[in-house]
């Protein structure tokens, strides 16, 4: 309660307010005051009061023979993921809680969540609020059930102050393509900071999937918590409400800075492929499918890694529709409980890994040292079969 009581004074809240959930980001091992802390409260006898799921880990718990790297780290990983899960929180793993079946809160709805593109998919696709909840201030939430009445919790700060508009040179059929969303996002994260802002432009009723990609890649490049987008995110039916009627500086966002965001992200060269990582936030379960769709029964080319992150939630439902044998059969490998960006997971992450998420290719080269080559989803799978880098860009040229 010092530090929810401490949080309140830095922000100027006057007062707590109770949450009706929490996701808890503090399971990732970062060194041994991860496991000082918890072991704190598990001696004390701390429990969560609200129903609290938990961010990915160090370590995939039910495919242990993906892990690579130190033992010894992986030992104190698996043990602070443990250590989280005996104080009742929920043994989800996973950067995408939304995902998770009865981890979803509602319009309005008052929660703390970590993980920065879970909150920014919170506040923006599911109209719960939330602030940005660090390690151990996210469990002191949760074990309290109490958090500060400041910031995105209160409804005159999710007011967008800045306009992002898509210029008339960016074509139809990329305004309505998977492939613009990671950069799209990468560029709001870029431009807006930690302003909330609004983007117009987009074809309306833009699938989660999408919005997932946008919050996920804002919330990397910037410290987006929160955006709109009209006529698909839940607080913005219109500009108007989105600004809440207050006039709000316009930027156009132009078919070259798209372009040119997107480069940006490649930094290997040439046609080689020694990886493909896909799932970055967590695949849901129709992105699973879509995978298994586009591989369309051939196989993942013998020199290259396929590897795709997912929740170990979203796994058992892909098990159960057969999805997933599908993706194995292709040579597919699924990962669940941490994500390969920030884990030694890869076999080769030293070699030119293909990605389709605007997250995974901002933080891989600093975190593993991986040459990255980004594009969509259809790329990635299509060089997957052909063990190189296949390019379509059609959606970039009006086609």
């Amino acid at each position: 309660m010092r530090l929810v009581v401490r949080a309140a004074e830095v922000t100027g809240a006057e007062r707590l307010i109770d949450i009706t959930a929490a996701h808890v980001d503090s399971c990732l091992y970062h060194g041994e005051a991860s496991l000082d802390f918890v072991a704190r409260l598990v001696d004390g006898g701390a429990q969560v009061s609200v129903p609290t799921t938990l961010n990915v880990g160090a370590v995939d718990l039910l495919h242990p023979d993906l892990n690579r790297g130190d033992p010894a780290t992986l030992d104190r990983g698996r043990l602070l993921m443990d250590r989280y899960r005996s104080l009742g929180a929920r043994p989800t793993f996973t950067c995408a809680p939304y995902q998770v079946e009865n981890a979803r809160p509602g319009l309005g709805e008052q929660v703390a969540w970590g993980e920065s593109n879970a909150i920014a998919f919170c506040n923006s696709v599911l109209g719960a609020r939330t602030n940005r909840y660090g390690d151990f201030l996210d469990i002191a939430a949760a074990i309290t059930g109490r958090v500060p009445e400041a910031g995105l919790h209160r409804t005159d700060a999710r007011r967008a102050t800045l306009v992002f508009r898509l210029a008339d040179d960016v074509p139809a059929g990329l305004r309505e393509a998977d492939a613009l969303a990671p950069v799209l996002g990468l560029m709001l994260g870029r431009r807006a900071g930690s302003e909330v802002a609004v983007i117009e432009g987009l074809p309306h009723g833009q699938s989660e999937d999408r919005l997932k990609a946008i919050a996920a890649a804002a919330a990397s490049s910037g410290s987006v918590a929160m955006f709109h987008v009209v006529g698909s995110t839940p607080e913005a039916s219109t500009l108007e409400e989105a600004t809440h009627g207050i006039a709000a500086p316009i930027e156009e966002i132009t078919l070259a800075e798209l372009r040119a965001t997107r480069d940006a992200l490649t930094s290997a060269a040439g046609q080689s492929l020694t990886a493909i990582s896909l799932g970055t936030p967590h695949a849901s379960l129709e992105e699973l499918e879509r995978y298994a769709t586009l591989l369309g029964g051939r196989h993942v080319h013998p020199g290259v890694e396929c590897l795709v992150s997912t929740g170990r939630d979203v796994l058992a439902a892909a098990e159960e529709r057969g999805v997933a044998a599908r993706l194995r059969d292709a040579a597919v490998e699924l990962l669940v409980d941490t994500c390969s960006y920030i884990a030694p997971i890869l076999r080769h992450a030293g070699g030119p890994v293909m990605t389709d998420s605007a997250k995974w290719a901002y933080y891989a080269p600093g975190n593993i040292g991986a040459e990255v080559v980004f594009g969509s989803t259809f790329e990635c799978i299509e060089s997957a079969v052909a063990g190189r880098v296949v390019r379509d860009d059609g959606p970039w040229n009006g086609a």
